[in-house]
């Protein structure tokens, strides 16, 4: 259940970042995105989750 939510939550930061990208939004914003989006898939990645 939790890789699912980990999943879910990166997708949507990922979504949110290519959103405010093509919109040419607040750079402050793709960082937060970003980084969020980066971080959750590199948890799913790396990180034994049980």
């Amino acid at each position: 259940m939790a890789a699912t939510l980990i999943f879910v939550v990166a997708c949507w930061c990922g979504h949110r970042y290519r959103y405010v990208w093509k919109a040419e939004g607040p750079t402050w914003q793709l960082w937060v995105y970003g980084v969020a989006a980066a971080v959750g898939l590199l948890m799913l990645g790396f990180i034994p989750i049980v």
